[in-house]
């Protein structure tokens, strides 16, 4: 028996995100990249369509948390009180509080068709893991990553919520101003349906993880255009949505769904 260390934990904090002096959500996650995450939140819950409706952000501590302030465009409010959710969300849990049914599934657009390199896809995931210092140091978080067409990993977060780790990660791209055709999504954590809408909603054309996806998520990244793969481990993967879009498979063992 080995005895842990607190060194050795990840922090999980409730994080409180106030819109406009609106209170809307408190989620439990890692305390890094708290902007990012903010950005991604509001991008990915559909409250803003883009970074610049959003003129500031300040992450203030607290006695029982951190608390993110968010000052976004006037005009961006009314979406603000249809979404607002008053929450205290589990981890990795991306849909506690939710009003209504109505709120699961939001408007999405299309996704830009993207073709993903199989190769560069199982590159990226493979030296992914040596780019999570805190998976590396306490083996409790996931991470999202943005990899360009080559497969070098350019982008990475990491949270105790996969939600969290891709809210971060599309923040961070937005903030970037990546171009969400020239490249994919790389995910440590299994594709649901809340994955494959995040993923979207950031404007990215094609996500890649570890493990599968539910049924769900795939009719949802078909209908949406989605490129989407899960399984990916070594040199085997599966094409869940699109699969004539991975290219070079003779490289590895696929499975088409």
């Amino acid at each position: 028996m080995q005895l842990g260390h607190s060194a050795e934990l990840a922090d999980e904090v409730p994080v409180a995100l106030v819109f406009n002096g609106i209170s809307h959500a408190v989620m439990m996650a890692t305390p890094l990249h708290l902007e990012d995450f903010a950005l991604g939140f509001a991008l990915t819950e559909g409250l803003i369509d883009h970074a610049q409706q959003v003129y500031g952000l300040e992450v203030i501590e607290q006695a029982l948390g951190m608390e993110v302030q968010i000052n976004m465009a006037a005009q961006c409010e009314a979406r603000l009180k249809e979404r607002r959710r008053q929450m205290a969300g589990r981890t990795g849990c991306g849909l506690c509080g939710a009003d209504s049914l109505a709120q699961v599934k939001l408007s999405l657009p299309q996704a830009p068709s993207v073709n993903v390199d199989v190769p560069a896809m199982q590159r990226a995931h493979a030296g992914l893991r040596a780019l999570q210092p805190l998976k590396l140091q306490t083996g409790a978080t996931h991470a999202a990553a943005w990899s360009d067409v080559q497969g070098r990993i350019q982008i990475v977060r990491e949270d105790v919520g996969r939600h969290n780790a891709l809210d971060k990660l599309i923040g961070a791209m937005s903030k970037a101003h990546v171009p969400a055709d020239e490249g994919f999504v790389c995910i440590t954590s299994r594709a649901s349906f809340e994955m494959v809408q995040k993923t979207i909603k950031g404007g990215a054309g094609a996500l890649t993880a570890v493990s599968a996806p539910t049924r769900m998520a795939v009719d949802m990244a078909l209908a949406h255009n989605l490129s989407l793969a899960g399984q990916v481990r070594g040199d085997r993967f599966t094409a869940y949505s699109h699969p004539e879009r991975f290219l070079n498979t003779a490289t590895a063992e696929c499975t088409e769904t």
